[in-house]
């Protein structure tokens, strides 16, 4: 396997997983709870969108699509993050993401983090990775 598809996959992929922690925060924010059982819907999307145009089915879409959901699940506490500080300074999402830089945001992610959270993330990867190595059925 040469070297740039892969990384450009990697890119895609991680742009994937992105995108879809941004769309996790929306329903998050809207109930302003956690919804880490949102992480098995979010893998199985990633992995199908992995699968279909980023890479073929196999391990490398496996390992790219655990990889996005993961990074999906991160992303999205370290928006809500951002929304809470925002939310009480009173100030814009985009001003506290600033302000707060990422080692605060990360620090503030991690004691909100619950082992419910962790168990979805993993459950979420490892159906990721499962629908991402599936070859597709004919007829399906």
């Amino acid at each position: 396997m040469r070297l740039i598809p892969l990384l450009f996959a990697a890119f895609s992929a991680a742009m994937l997983g992105l995108a879809a922690g941004a769309v996790w925060m929306l329903p998050t924010m809207a109930l302003q709870r956690p919804l880490p059982a949102l992480a098995l819907v979010v893998g199985a999307l990633l992995a199908l969108a992995v699968r279909s145009w980023v890479r073929p089915a196999g391990r490398v879409a496996a390992a790219l699509a655990a990889g996005a959901t993961v990074l999906a699940a991160v992303y999205v506490e370290l928006l809500t993050a951002a929304a809470r500080i925002a939310g009480s300074m009173g100030i814009g999402l985009l001003d506290a993401l600033r302000a707060a830089g990422l080692a605060m945001l990360l620090a503030l992610a991690q004691l909100a983090v619950r082992p419910t959270d962790v168990v979805f993330t993993l459950a979420g990867a490892l159906l990721a990775a499962w629908v991402a190595n599936r070859r597709r059925t004919p007829g399906a």
